[in-house]
Order: C-alpha cells, then structure tokens, then sequence
C-alpha cells in the first residue's frame, strides 16, 4: 500500500515539475514573444518619427487672421456673399487680401466695416438691397381658372401646370420662397395669396430667388426711406393674351419707356423692366402704366392730375 502512494506521488511530482525540455521550449517561446513585441514596437516608433516628420513639411498653416474676420460675421452661413458659408468668406477674405468685391448681406456695411478695422483695410460702400415680387397676380387681380390639388411646392406645381389663373409666370402662392428663407422675412399674405417681404427683416441673402421656380423675386436697390418703384410683373406673352390671365399684367404698350425723362426703362419682349440704378423715383411711369404694372412702395399719396375747367359755348 505504501509502495501504490509512492508511486502516484512521483508522478504527481513529474507531472507538477516541469522538465528540463520543457523548461528550454518556454524559454524559447518567451524570447519569441519578447522579439516580436520589441520589434512591433521599433516599427510604431519609426512609423511615428517618420509620420511626423511628414506632417511637418506638408502642413498647412492657417492664418490666424482668419478667425478674427469669422468671428465678426454673423454666422448666419446664409451664401449671399457667394460662398458656402462665413469660415470659407472669412478665408477669401484673407487670401485676397482687399474687401474690394466682397459683400455679407446679412451684417451689411456695418459689419464689412468691422472687418476692414481688424486687417487694416478700406471697406467699400455697399448699396443695400432687398428681395422683391415682381407679381402683383392676386386672387382679385388673376382670377384662378382651375384648383390646383397637390403638394404644397412651389417646384412641384411648376412643372405640372400654368398655375390656377393660366398665367405661366404669375406666382404660385406655394410659399417655397418662405421655406428657403432663414431669417423669416417673407410671408404669404392670406388675402392676396402672394408673398410678402419685410424691408426691416429682409438681408437680400439670395435665397428666395434661387428658390423661385418662376424667378419673380429679383434683389434690387432697397432705395432711399425704402421707396422703390418697380414692374410688378415677369409675363413675356403678348397683350392681349397676358391681360387675360391677369388685370395687372404688362401689355407691353411702351408707354413708361416714353414718359421716363431718364431713359431708366427699357422694353423688352413684350416686358418693361426698370433699371433701379438709373431711376430716380419720380413716379411718372406709375401713372403712365394703363395696366397698373408698375408699383410703388412706400410713396405718398399721388395727388390726382388737375383738368382745366371746359368752357361752355356761347351762342
């Protein structure tokens, strides 16, 4: 019995007690692993140093300036100046090196001015603009012919049909303009079903125009105290049929091209158009138009033109 303990002893104590072979296997596989961690670890390093070394002779420095000009913007990234948004403003701005041709309808002169203060630049004197709706073709003025069932786009609608009223041109009413402005400056006014622009909202960013599928909204000079006079109308058809469509529309007739003593209005496809450079507000066009074509905003009250009293024949 003692001998069988004995026996299972020793082998209990070979089994727990590695041999000399095994000990030389563990020996070698531990110098593998030590190898292969020394040497992943070499390569890390030398890839790092080298990376480095890349990244240093290929790196873009960027002028600091450039986060002064982006911090004065407003942020808004609305694209009116024609850029993506303020940072990529900001970096033309600084890589031109001059304010000349560059424009934020959002912060206007105020804020270009800003910026002309932190690099020592001039600022040049940007006019002010606004959107406007070239389309007087309310519910009264263009009659709707047909209803229109579908979503509410603006797009959408366009390449369906002419619109309610038959005029291709006329305003759709849809309010895809008011969708593409961020600053909430337009609405659409529930009785005339057109939009409407707020002159105190409205930083002529652009955004509307784009959005128009029938390009009635056109940015032109806000004027002074906001006065503008303008052709409130895009119909390139001819009289007759144009007026069908709309009460309000441009016949075409060239009367306001005669009457304006400052050649301000050109006629062109059938379509007056004023030239908001060369006119100077005085109104003679608007009474001229037979169609009321032409608007106003923001004048006074025309006083009515006086008539010489007729004299009765004497017998």
């Amino acid at each position: 019995m003692i001998g069988v303990k004995s026996d299972l002893f020793q082998r209990f104590y070979n089994f727990v007690t590695p041999s000399n072979e095994y000990q030389k296997r563990r020996i070698i596989v531990n110098n593998v692993i030590l190898y292969a961690v020394v040497s992943l670890g070499a390569i890390s390093i030398a890839a790092a140093v080298i990376l480095y070394f890349i990244a240093q002779k290929f790196k873009v420095v960027e002028d600091p300036r450039i986060d002064v000009v982006n911090e004065i913007l407003p942020g808004a990234n609305c694209g009116g100046c024609g850029f993506a948004g303020c940072r990529s403003l900001a970096e033309a701005i600084v890589k031109a090196g001059t304010l000349e041709g560059f424009n934020c309808p959002a912060g206007g002169s105020d804020v270009m001015n800003k910026i002309g203060e932190a690099l020592g630049l001039q600022a040049e004197e940007s006019i002010p603009m606004i959107a406007v709706v070239r389309c007087n073709g309310s519910r009264t003025n263009a009659v709707a012919k047909v209803q229109y069932d579908g979503p509410s786009s603006c797009a959408f609608a366009h390449s369906l049909y002419a619109g309610e009223s038959g005029c291709p041109n006329g305003c759709l009413g849809l309010g895809d303009c008011v969708t593409a402005c961020t600053f909430d400056a337009i609405r659409i006014d529930e009785e005339t079903g057109l939009p409407v622009v707020s002159d105190e909202k409205c930083v002529a960013c652009g955004a509307c125009v784009k959005a128009c599928p029938r390009h009635i909204i056109e940015l032109r000079h806000k004027g002074k105290k906001d006065k503008r006079i303008f052709v409130s109308c895009v119909n390139t058809e001819k009289g007759a049929p144009a007026k069908k469509n709309c009460a309000v529309a441009c016949i075409g007739c060239g009367k306001c091209v005669k009457v304006c003593p400052f050649d301000a209005i050109t006629l062109t496809n059938n379509l007056a158009y004023i030239d908001y450079e060369k006119c100077k507000l005085c109104r003679k066009c608007v009474s001229e138009c037979p169609t009321g074509a032409i608007l106003e905003l923001n004048f006074p009250p025309q006083k009515p033109k006086e008539t010489a009293p007729v004299e009765s024949a004497t017998v």
